[in-house]
């Protein structure tokens, strides 16, 4: 066991704190610090006195602000699972995963478009950048779908392609950007039928 974790001060309910419990909760005091203040007055001493530890705890495992605050990002994305449907049509699929999302992300993308400006000129990373390591070794949902309707015949896997296979959560993903509020069902439903659909079935 790391000495740094077995030196954790106690928190205020008694209990030491040690290993993935330890880990989990200073990703969490992380995260509510950099919801509450943004990224340019994001300090690790704070998260290190929200998560009643001390600072050497935290530089040991997130030697830099940048590199604690898109961990806590990751840490708490992963905590919102979307499920993967499989209704037996691509239009259904597509849809309940979009309200899905709805539903579980679009308040925290906003945030973190409003707070996180300043860490993505920090570092020259990008919301795509964030996503390519959250899905890393892992298959997307929106993958899963399309291979299951492909598998079906109900599209053309030669018009499949990586762009096509994306482009419902692009446009959805600008219409929360430049709304800043979660995508009306009836534009879901357009981005799909009206947009999608057309480019891949047979």
């Amino acid at each position: 066991m790391p000495a740094e974790d077995a030196a954790t001060p106690t928190p205020a309910s008694g209990r030491r704190r040690r290993g993935a419990v330890l880990e989990n909760a200073l990703l969490d005091a992380a995260f509510e610090e950099v919801m509450a203040k943004g990224y340019d007055a994001f300090t690790i001493e704070a998260v290190a006195e929200r998560a009643e530890t001390s600072r050497a705890v935290v530089y040991r495992r997130w030697p830099s602000k940048p590199e604690l605050v898109a961990a806590a990002i990751l840490h708490r994305g992963r905590q919102q699972p979307v499920r993967t449907p499989d209704t037996g049509s691509l239009r259904s699929d597509l849809i309940t995963l979009l309200r899905q999302a709805n539903r579980a992300r679009a308040q925290l993308g906003i945030l973190l478009s409003a707070r996180l400006g300043a860490y993505f000129i920090e570092t020259g990373q990008s919301f795509a950048d964030l996503r390519e390591v959250f899905l890393s070794g892992r298959e997307s949902s929106v993958d899963v779908v399309f291979d299951h309707a492909i598998e079906r015949g109900e599209v053309d896997p030669a018009k499949a392609t990586p762009r096509v296979r994306g482009l419902a959560f692009d446009l959805y993903r600008h219409e929360v950007l430049m709304t800043f509020r979660p995508v009306p069902g009836e534009v879901i439903t357009s981005i799909v039928d009206e947009i999608v659909l057309p480019l891949v079935t047979q």
